[in-house]
């Protein structure tokens, strides 16, 4: 865990690049919990992959010539598994191992994820800048350690931004994400976030 800090094994932390550094917070962002306005819950069937999915699988690069996402979102995740895009659902969920979105900073890769129709991405861990790429993309993208070990291929399951996640009876906590971000997601990326602040929109 470091800083000296402990917590218990099940204990669900902000991702370590949002936790507030104590030794004067140089550097840190603020991390305002998401406030109870901000708590959306929905379903979703469930797609299982495992650790270290980077952005090659995700979308590789000859496809990186395509003019649009639309074009390029077909393939995919192709290199893992072919048919998976075709077969992904508006509204699913991918529930992932450790390390997601690993590899290159290409910002192609969460706007396929996003483009496919996942809701929301449930990993172990995300790589650090997918992960802030995911988010100005309007891409949820949540940590729960557990939860990829139990569930299956096929299962539904229900999601309580900034409170848990729900499978089969049993709830499985997630840490509330700062409130800044959840300002970017309701808004459907940075882009958006910021012409709502400066009521350009």
């Amino acid at each position: 865990m470091g800083h000296g800090a402990r917590q218990s094994k099940n204990a669900v932390r902000m991702p370590y690049f949002f936790e507030r550094i104590e030794n004067g917070g140089r550097g840190a962002i603020s991390c305002n919990i998401g406030k109870e306005e901000n708590m959306e819950q929905f379903k979703g069937k469930v797609w299982v992959l495992g650790d270290d999915i980077d952005t090659d699988i995700i979308i590789p690069t000859e496809y990186l010539a395509l003019k649009t996402i639309e074009e390029m979102k077909q393939f995919g995740f192709s290199p893992l598994r072919p048919e998976l895009a075709a077969k992904i659902g508006s509204g699913d969920i991918l529930v992932a191992g450790k390390n997601f979105g690993c590899g290159s900073s290409r910002e192609q890769a969460p706007e396929v994820v996003k483009a496919l129709g996942i809701r929301c991405v449930i990993a172990k861990s995300f790589a650090r800048i997918f992960f802030r790429n995911g988010i100005n993309n309007g891409l949820l993208l949540l940590e729960q350690p557990d939860l990829r070990d139990v569930v299956k291929e096929g299962d539904e399951i229900l999601v309580t931004v900034n409170q848990d996640v729900e499978h089969e009876g049993k709830k499985y906590p997630i840490a509330s994400l700062p409130e800044n971000l959840m300002e970017i997601l309701n808004a459907g990326g940075l882009v958006k976030a910021m012409r709502q602040r400066n009521g350009l929109i």
